[in-house]
């Protein structure tokens, strides 16, 4: 068998939801452990640098709200590549995968929009504007919000799964509006400093516990997704178990 085979059954072996089970009791305290270790060296350098000239001590919110903001946008990208496979694939994990994803799509949101506000109060002179950028993050919300509602609401799952990833490609297309509503419109909100094509344009001494942070973010994403999802694999089978139990209880209940 090729390597690129091989690699192609390995893949396809996490379908099975026992196969995921069992990596994701192997790598869960590995991502949990790397997750608090970068996050204490990246709140240990933020605190550590010398306050900016311009926003003093202001300046550290950044190391919360920029991660918090990437990572909202790095979720429903998530969401919506799993949301492929559900239509098209049919991949048995790729439901599981962006419904557990909604509520930590919200929470990161919900961090970014809350720190981005105390961050706006002393630099624009106001907790809020109704510009491209702050607009746009808080239509996301309202979309994780919508998304958590949906799947609460409907009874039949392989149907929500279905609607539900349905909606998730067709809201993709405020992603790259929030990524480029800076450069589209007029807006208060500070062009991107750090992902640009002329080099980032932050000091280096704010760039790299920014990065540190940033990763420990993604490193803490993950960790809940897995976590999560091995949660909802559990819940689904317990419901399971529970409408065939129900079911012998009924057929013995008639047949008595």
């Amino acid at each position: 068998m090729s390597d690129k085979s091989l690699a192609i059954t390995k893949f396809s072996d996490l379908a099975n939801p026992t196969r995921f089970l069992a990596l994701a009791s192997r790598i869960l305290p590995w991502l949990a452990a790397l997750s608090a270790l970068c996050l204490a060296a990246g709140l240990y350098m933020a605190f550590a640098t010398d306050s900016d000239y311009q926003q003093g001590n202001t300046v550290r919110i950044m190391y919360v709200h920029v991660p918090a903001a990437w990572l909202s946008m790095m979720c429903y990208t998530v969401m919506a590549v799993a949301a492929i496979g559900t239509l098209v694939w049919r991949h048995p994990l790729a439901d599981v995968a962006h419904k557990s994803a909604t509520p930590i799509g919200a929470a990161f949101t919900l961090i970014a929009l809350v720190t981005g506000s105390l961050w706006g109060k002393p630099m624009w002179g106001t907790w809020w504007v109704w510009d491209a950028r702050l607009t746009s993050v808080f239509i996301l919300f309202l979309m994780y919000l919508g998304l958590i509602a949906f799947n609460k609401a409907m009874d039949d799952p392989s149907r929500a799964a279905r609607v539900s990833a349905v909606l998730i490609l067709v809201g993709f297309v405020n992603i790259p509006i929030i990524k480029f509503s800076v450069e589209w419109w007029n807006t208060l909100h500070q062009p991107a400093s750090v992902l640009r094509l002329g080099g980032p344009a932050i000091a280096s001494e704010f760039l790299w516990p920014l990065l540190t942070m940033a990763i420990g973010f993604t490193l803490l994403f993950f960790t809940l997704h897995i976590a999560a999802m091995r949660n909802e694999i559990w819940r689904r089978r317990v419901s399971v178990q529970r409408r065939l139990a129900a079911r012998m209880a009924s057929r013995e209940s008639a047949t008595s």
